[in-house]
């Protein structure tokens, strides 16, 4: 890590450490808080492995699924639609797990390349949209603007009818690691208000915090089933930060948060996995350290959450998956199948066509 990376952490944890100030005094009363779902970290550990996947840039060997991040919990998926928007450096899929007998949707987060010009803004960024039908409930407008004014939105719709047309009422996973977390709370969310769909679960990691403390009593009582996953001392999840002198503007964090720390000392470490309370501020849980670390944002069950390549938004894709996509005027497109259809893999992965590649560059 260089000297100005270093500083500039420096500068966070000092400025993070004046803001914090006293806690909110907001309680949530929830309809059923005696039966909110329980944390299941067999799913974590799968859905973490979907979350590292939506980075791969290989877009022919992620759409087949026989990338080096498409195996072990997660062999067998099935992507239905695979959304890359390269104005918004945006990337998404959707598909369907047999063995969790669940339609998954998973986001990319913010590429490591522009991860800390990323994390600058945020600790400034102040609560600036209100959420519609939520009287005062206000909302980060550039995650939610991620979600819902791009390309992002349309294609998941779609995808997520098409699969339920298929396959019926089955469950539906969404998660996201970083920003891509920040969507998937957006997605969890509009899933359930405007699509009526039942049984919607998010686990997200590593995710900021998107809303006031309004925002993250509607989103609760909505969708229930939520778990944000935090790791030691990533400095994400503390921001943006909330000032205590500034109620209404101040963003929180919602329930419910699940804490992965270590103790112990040299050869006597053990990994814990704490299930934190429902106030989505537990200052037992991360809130109790500094957020001050990149390597804990970018590894969660040992699992590595970042871009497989050092590069922007960049991609690679095969001419074999062209009759697979749609690109629309400004250069943003799906890679669509029919959850019916047969397989895409011996035609994608033939190793003639695989020779012929084209490389495509979004902005950072």
């Amino acid at each position: 890590m260089g000297r100005r990376r270093l500083f500039i952490l420096g500068i966070f944890v000092c400025l993070f450490a004046f803001s914090s100030g006293r806690e909110l005094n907001i309680k949530h009363k929830y309809k059923n808080l005696d039966q909110l779902p329980e944390y299941n970290r067999t799913l974590a550990r799968i859905l973490v492995e979907y979350a590292s996947a939506v980075y791969m840039s290989d877009l022919t060997e992620l759409f087949t699924w026989t990338c080096s991040r498409c195996d072990g919990l997660t062999e067998g998926f099935e992507i239905i639609e695979l959304i890359v928007d390269v104005q918004h450096c945006l990337q998404a899929f959707v598909g369907v797990a047999k063995d969790l007998n669940a339609i998954v949707i998973a986001f990319r987060g913010t590429q490591e390349h522009s991860i800390q010009n990323w994390i600058e803004d945020l600790f400034w960024k102040q609560l600036d949209l209100n959420y519609p039908d939520m009287p005062d409930a206000m909302v980060h407008h550039g995650f939610y603007s991620a979600y819902h004014n791009t390309t992002i939105r349309p294609a998941i719709i779609s995808a997520v009818n098409r699969a339920k047309d298929y396959y019926g009422e089955i469950g539906i996973m969404v998660t996201g690691h970083s920003m891509g977390g920040a969507m998937a709370a957006f997605c969890g969310l509009d899933l359930t208000v405007n699509l009526n769909a039942k049984n919607v679960q998010v686990l997200t990691f590593g995710q900021p915090r998107i809303g006031n403390a309004v925002f993250a009593y509607y989103y609760i009582q909505l969708v229930p089933y939520t778990f944000r996953i935090t790791h030691d001392h990533d400095i994400v999840p503390h921001l943006p930060p909330y000032y205590s002198y500034f109620p209404s503007k101040t963003y929180h964090h919602f329930p419910t948060e699940v804490w992965l720390y270590n103790i112990g000392r040299g050869s006597l470490v053990y990994a814990v996995e704490k299930v934190c309370d429902e106030s989505g501020e537990d200052p037992e849980c991360s809130r109790s350290v500094k957020g001050n670390s990149l390597t804990d944002h970018l590894l969660y069950f040992g699992v590595e959450l970042m871009g497989d390549a050092w590069r922007s938004c960049g991609i690679i894709m095969n001419s074999a998956v062209k009759e697979y996509t749609k690109t629309d005027d400004t250069g943003n497109f799906v890679l669509s199948r029919n959850p019916k259809s047969s397989s895409v893999i011996e035609l994608i992965t033939d190793k003639e066509g695989r020779k012929e590649q084209t490389r495509l560059e979004g902005k950072a």
